[in-house]
C-alpha cells in the first residue's frame, strides 16, 4: 500500500465512488474487503491510523463468547464461532488454535462449564476446532504450573481462537487495496457534501499536508466505532446517541506468571465479566474490564479500579501474584455497543449485536457488534448499500476470500533485546503498510508498545530515524 498514489486516485475519476467508507478499524475495512470484491469502487477513509481504536485493544481472541452463551444470546454465539471458523480458514498464517483451561472447584461447578462448553463445540458444527474435555486435577495443574491448587478438583479445556488484532487489521486494508479499493489513513472526513437532502460525498482533509479533496459517492457508510455518533452529527447535528461506550482494559506481563501453552479462563469475576490471561507473543494478556463510561476519549487508559481489579483477581488464581511494578504495558479499548432503550449501571449484559441504520439523507451507520463478526456485519452493510445507493445487485463472497498475508525475508539489526523486532519490520512498515508515525510503528505494524512500553519508549528515538528516512522527512 502506497499512501500517496492512493491519495492520487482521489482525482483520478471525475465520478467518485460507488461507495465511502469512514472509519478505518475492522467494520470500516472488512466492508471496504466486501464492497471492492463485489466490484463497487471503494474508498475509505480513517481519520488516525488503520486500527488505532478499538480494534488494536482487544483481548486478541477470535471466540463466539462463552459470556454470551450463559446470557441465552445463542444466535450470537452460533454466528461468531461459525466466523471464526471462517477466519481461521481464511487467513491461518493471522489466526490460529488456542486452549483455554477453566479451574473448577466442586463438582457441580465441573458439570455446569462442561455442559456450557459442550454446547459451545455444538454450535460451532463443522467450523469447530476441538472437543471439550473434562481434566484432573493433575492435568489442570499441568497445563497450569503457576495455578493456585487449594479446593482445586480438575478443570475444563476448551479451544477458541487467537490472533493479533492490528495485524489482521492491517491484512484486511491490504487485502482491500489488492481488490482496488482507496484505503487513507490520517485522512479525516471534515464535513459531509449534500445534494438537496441526500448525501452525495465526502470532504476530507489530508493530515500530513493539509490539503482537502471533495470525494464524491454514491452511498456513504459510518462505520467509526465509539465516535459513530460525532460523524452522525456531520449529517444531522442534533441525531441521538446511537451507541454507549464500554471501556475494556487489559494488562500485559511476564510469561514466567503463566508458563504454560493454556490460557486462563476465569468465569465470573466480581464485575460479572469473563476475565482471560492468555500467553501472547510471548508475554501474558490479562482482561478484560466492562466499565461504561461518559466520553469517548481517544486515548482510554485504564484507571486505578481496573488495574486493581485485574492484579488482585490474577493473584486469586495464580501463585505468582503480580503487583503494578510487574505491569509491562497496558491498554483500554471503548466497545460501541449498540445503545438500548435502556441504560442503567453495568454494561456486561449490553448486546454484542450489531445494529445498521439508515438516515434520512441516505448515510448508513453501523454500531455494536464483536470483532470477531466483523466479516458478517460488513456483508450486511454492504447489502444495505446495494439498495441506498442504488447500486447494481451482486452477492457477497466474502466467506470465502482469503486475507493477504505477504511474505517478508528482510532481516536487520535487532532494535531492543527485550523486543523481537528488527529495523527491516520498520521498513516494510513504511514501504508496504502505510506507517506513517513512531505509533503507528510501536503500536500497531509491529506490537512493541504493548509488549514493553519501557523498552519502546527506549527505542522511539531510533524508529523516527528509521522512519523519517524512509518517508523523506528532515530532522
Amino acid at each position: 500500500m502506497n499512501r500517496d498514489q492512493m491519495i492520487q486516485q482521489l482525482d483520478a475519476d471525475p465520478d467518485g465512488f460507488d461507495v465511502v467508507i469512514i472509519g478505518g478499524g475492522a467494520t470500516g475495512l472488512g466492508t471496504a474487503v466486501d464492497a471492492a470484491s463485489r466490484g463497487y469502487r471503494t474508498a475509505l477513509f480513517e481519520r488516525g491510523d488503520f486500527a488505532c481504536g478499538t480494534s488494536s485493544r482487544s483481548t486478541k481472541l477470535v471466540h463466539g463468547g462463552v459470556r454470551y452463551l450463559a446470557q441465552g444470546n445463542i444466535s450470537l454465539v452460533r454466528e461468531a464461532l461459525q466466523e471464526r471458523g471462517r477466519l481461521m480458514r481464511n487467513a491461518p498464517e493471522l489466526v490460529r488454535a488456542q486452549q483455554f483451561i477453566v479451574p473448577t472447584y466442586s463438582l457441580a461447578g465441573k458439570l455446569y462449564y462442561l455442559a456450557g462448553l459442550k454446547a459451545y463445540d455444538l454450535l460451532a458444527g463443522r467450523l469447530g476446532i476441538d472437543c471439550t474435555r473434562s481434566l484432573s486435577r493433575t492435568n489442570t495443574v499441568e497445563a497450569l504450573p503457576t495455578i493456585r491448587d487449594d479446593r482445586l478438583t480438575g478443570g475444563i479445556g476448551y479451544f477458541d481462537g487467537q490472533f493479533d488484532d492490528a495485524l489482521l487489521v492491517v491484512r484486511l486494508a491490504q487485502t482491500a487495496a489488492e481488490r482496488g479499493a482507496v484505503v487513507i489513513n490520517h485522512m479525516p472526513v471534515s464535513s459531509l457534501v449534500k445534494q438537496g437532502d441526500r448525501i452525495s460525498g465526502v470532504v476530507v482533509h489530508d493530515a500530513e499536508r493539509g490539503h482537502e479533496y471533495t470525494v464524491k459517492a454514491k452511498v456513504v457508510i459510518n462505520a467509526a466505532g465509539v465516535f459513530a455518533d460525532s460523524v452522525r452529527q456531520l449529517d444531522q447535528p442534533k441525531a441521538p446517541p446511537s451507541i454507549i461506550p464500554s471501556r475494556g482494559s487489559h494488562i500485559v506481563l511476564d510469561r514466567s506468571f503463566l508458563p504454560g501453552d493454556a490460557a486462563l479462563m476465569i468465569p465470573k469475576t466480581d464485575d460479572g465479566r469473563v476475565l482471560f490471561a492468555i500467553p501472547w507473543l510471548d508475554r501474558v494478556v490479562v482482561g478484560t474490564t466492562d466499565v461504561p463510561v461518559e466520553q469517548t476519549e481517544i486515548e482510554p487508559r485504564p484507571d486505578e479500579d481496573e488495574l486493581t481489579f485485574m492484579l488482585e483477581h490474577c493473584g486469586r488464581y495464580l501463585t505468582k501474584t503480580p503487583t503494578r511494578d510487574d505491569v509491562l504495558s497496558m491498554f483500554a479499548g471503548l466497545r460501541p455497543l449498540a445503545r438500548p432503550t435502556n441504560v442503567s449501571g453495568s454494561t456486561a449484559a449490553v448486546s454484542r449485536d450489531h445494529v445498521v441504520s439508515v438516515s434520512a439523507s441516505g448515510m448508513i451507520t453501523v454500531t455494536g457488534g464483536k470483532w470477531t463478526t466483523y466479516r458478517r456485519m460488513a456483508e450486511d452493510v454492504v447489502d444495505t448499500a446495494q439498495r441506498v445507493g442504488d447500486l447494481q445487485a451482486k452477492p457477497c463472497i466474502t466467506a470465502d476470500i482469503p486475507i493477504a498475508c505477504p511474505e517478508s525475508i528482510m532481516r536487520g539489526a535487532r532494535l531492543h533485546d527485550r523486543l523481537p523486532y528488527d529495523e527491516d519490520d520498520i521498513v516494510r512498515a513504511v514501504r508496504d503498510e502505510m506507517a506513517r508515525t513512531v505509533e503507528d510503528a510501536l503500536s500497531r505494524r509491529t506490537r512493541a508498545l504493548l509488549l514493553d512500553a519501557r523498552a519502546s519508549i527506549i527505542i522511539a528515538p531510533r524508529i523516527a530515524q528509521i522512519m523519517a528516512k524512509e518517508l523523506g522527512c528532515d530532522e
